[in-house]
């Protein structure tokens, strides 16, 4: 006979019992007979009580109902031991490790700062972990679910049935956890939630799994123990040891892992082929860093990522997390950083995932006026939760410290910082103040860029953000959001929207060209021509450029002349250092046949020159980011739609004169104000044949007088080429 009451017996048969802790394992009897074992193992038909210590049998448990509840009383056992269950499934005997024995494994400190919003460390703890307790092998599990009756992992192990491994509640936290003895490395799992209705829920991912089934299965994935070597210490070492990407060439080549390049069969590479073929090729091309477009585990590929799913799980798509971590390893062995499209700013609605993860508006707004973007159609993190902002710090510095990423590109910060981001009037809340701004959100990418930064001196934050909100780039100390670099968006439309008009037209809009110098050190800049600018009808870069087929191609290398000679850090996606004809087709590799003809070569040739450039000449690089770093010699030939300005490093270091022509007019003897009297030697010309173009140059070098011109003390004359930029380094 049961020593639970009726109710009792229902609940824990029907997996209704939100405290089986209380009744499942050893505990004392009631009746104050020594101890007695319960356990619920749906299908077993006998279950003995085995000690561990000499493989006795102690008791032979009875069965309770019909749902596999069995109970029993020890004997004249007085003093709890440790044991382990030998139940029969038919013909089947199994031993089992009754998960009901173990006691809590959590620290309530970790808990604490998780609650409070300051645990850094949150993903070593959430989520499943490879654990021994007590000698014995298994897997601990935490969620936090404050909402929830009941939580209970499933998967292959239990077959998925939500009675067998019920979770232990923290009451004060809402957090669950259970250490489930045997479950190796490896099991798919989910978590099993009854919300506070009592209605079951849609199975649940682990919004901390550290690896997830290939899209679109939806389960996460046990990790293993991390054993991964690394082999990157000396970059470790010199990149936190001496962080100088102020002063430093930034050249980032943004990357869409899945349509880089495919195989045979239009299947992805993997992230150890992509280390074979896509780092050579960046090493070769010069550029300093990649910039991966976003990994995060997300169910649809449409999406490229931008709406997670697992936010600690690389994306399986392309292999195991051990095989990122290789990828990011060969990366910094190579000389190459690696930046990581970070997106805290929203997540999708997939029933997996962990919208309603509890049954209640846990990781999003209860108001959809703070709660669901409207563009997207996607849910809003609650910035104001501790547990969230735990969440998502956490996450930005698991990138960084488990996988070794040498920083974040922060995604849609202006949907974050905005309240009434595309609403209407009507369909937002104010702040406390009664303003637009979001203050969780201000204070949320504050904490996270100054805790990277103190942690990881050498990591790059760059924010995404196209408005003119002040200080994204400032200091967290002097009132800023604290990034180091922002991307110049206005830099960007301004002067693509310049480059598409017909040479005739572009005298009338030249200050589309200069109006970015108004405004180029009021942040630190990244110029970006990403992925965004060459899909959805933008068409490709070289299809926005006017003219026939020549001066496309000299438009476009023109243009890249002028950016890579323009202030602030450099980024170009996948397929612009060929001048890729078609949009950017996620489905399907670039173009790489288009290398066979001598004008795509010829873009490519050009972007390795300009890269090496870039690297070599401080004058290129040094003060991108300080207003001294630059001075305009002509800014305004509207009428020949000719840019003239000089370049510089620091102190002891060469001027470099750039010359930008955006008309298909040659001009045999332009005279310009230089700085320095002496030999001015012609460093690179876009018009060069090399490069496609139709080599009209100066032999190599030009020779300054002392003669003043403008505001300059000296003057030298020289051949400008159409539809050309040519770079001129003073060497005395």
């Amino acid at each position: 006979m049961s020593t639970l009451t009726p109710e009792q017996l229902t609940a824990l048969q029907s997996g209704q019992y939100e405290d089986v802790f209380s009744v499942l394992g050893m505990h004392e009897h009631p009746a104050g007979k020594g101890l007695v074992v319960r356990v619920l193992l749906p299908g077993a038909t006998a279950v003995d009580v085995i000690d561990h210590r000499d493989g006795r049998k102690v008791a032979a448990l009875d069965p309770v109902g019909e749902e596999g509840l069995f109970e029993g009383a020890l004997g004249r056992r007085r003093k709890r031991f440790d044991y382990y269950l030998r139940a029969r499934f038919g013909e089947h005997v199994s031993q089992l490790e009754d998960p009901y024995r173990f006691g809590p494994q959590l620290d309530d400190h970790d808990l604490y700062l998780f609650g409070e919003g300051t645990q850094e460390q949150a993903y070593r703890w959430m989520g499943a972990h490879p654990r021994r307790v007590a000698g014995v092998d298994g897997m601990l599990f935490v969620v936090w679910a404050p909402a929830a009756r009941r939580v209970s992992v499933v998967g292959p192990f239990n077959e998925w049935d939500g009675r067998r491994h019920v979770m232990r509640r923290h009451p004060a936290s809402g957090v669950w956890e259970l250490f489930i003895p045997a479950v190796a490395a490896g099991e798919y799992y989910k978590y099993e939630i009854v919300g506070s209705s009592g209605r079951l829920l849609p199975l649940k991912a682990d919004p901390y799994a550290f690896a997830m089934q290939h899209p679109p299965r939806t389960a996460a994935i046990t990790p293993a123990c991390d054993s991964y070597h690394w082999r990157d210490e000396g970059w470790m070492r010199a990149r936190d040891g001496s962080p100088q990407h102020y002063r430093a060439p930034v050249s980032i080549y943004e990357v869409h892992a899945g349509s880089w390049r495919r195989d045979a069969d239009n299947g992805y590479l993997s992230y150890r082929e992509l280390a074979e073929q896509l780092l050579p090729y960046i090493g070769d091309l010069g550029f300093t860093h990649i910039q991966l477009m976003p990994v995060s585990e997300y169910p649809f590929d449409g999406s490229w990522g931008y709406q997670p799913i697992g936010l600690y799980a690389p994306t399986r798509r392309f292999g195991t997390p051990d095989d990122f971590r290789y990828f990011i390893d060969c990366c910094h062995q190579q000389g190459i950083g690696v930046l990581l499209d970070w997106v805290p700013g929203h997540f999708p609605t997939d029933e997996h995932g962990i919208g309603r993860f509890d049954g209640s508006c846990l990781y999003e707004h209860e108001d959809p006026r703070k709660g669901f973007h409207p563009d997207w159609n996607t849910l809003i993190y609650n910035y104001g939760r501790g547990e969230v902002i735990s969440y998502l710090l956490s996450n930005a510095l698991y990138w960084l410290r488990q996988f070794h990423i040498d920083g974040l590109r922060v995604d849609a910060v202006a949907s974050m910082l905005y309240l009434d981001y595309s609403r209407e009037n009507s369909q937002w809340l104010p702040n406390v103040h009664g303003g637009r701004e979001n203050l969780e959100a201000m204070a949320l990418l504050q904490q996270v860029n100054s805790r990277v930064y103190f942690n990881h001196p050498g990591a790059m934050m760059v924010a995404e953000e196209s408005t003119a909100w002040a200080g994204v780039s400032r200091p967290v100390s002097e009132g800023g959001l604290g990034f180091g670099f922002k991307w110049n968006m206005g830099w960007m439309n301004d002067t693509l929207r310049y480059m598409a008009r017909d040479p005739i037209h572009r005298q009338f809009h030249h200050h589309e060209m200069t109006f970015s110098l108004m405004y180029s050190f009021s942040e630190n800049f990244v110029l970006p021509l990403s992925h965004d600018e060459v899909v959805h009808g933008k068409r490709s870069l070289l299809h926005k450029m006017p003219g026939d087929r020549w001066q496309q191609f000299a438009n476009l290398r023109a243009y890249l002349g002028f950016m890579w000679t323009h202030p602030g850090k450099k980024l170009l996606f996948m397929g612009g250092e060929f001048a890729q004809e078609r949009e950017w087709n996620h489905d399907h590799s670039l173009d790489w046949h288009l290398l066979d003809g001598a004008d795509h070569r010829g873009v490519q040739n050009l972007v390795r020159d300009l890269n090496r450039l870039y690297r070599e000449i401080p004058a290129l690089h040094q003060l991108d980011c300080d207003e001294s770093g630059f001075e305009w010699i002509e800014a305004d030939n509207h009428s020949q739609s000719i840019f003239v300005y000089l370049r510089r490093g620091g102190e002891g270091t060469a001027p470099v004169v750039v010359v930008v022509n955006m008309t298909p007019e040659t001009h045999s003897c332009y005279t310009v104000g230089v700085p320095l009297p002496g030999l001015y030697r012609e460093r690179l010309n876009t018009d060069s044949e090399h490069y496609g173009g139709s080599n009209q140059g100066n032999g190599g070098a030009v020779k300054a007088q002392p003669q003043a011109r403008g505001k300059q003390p000296c003057q030298l004359t020289l051949r400008v080429p159409p539809l050309a930029t040519v770079i001129l380094e003073w060497t005395g």
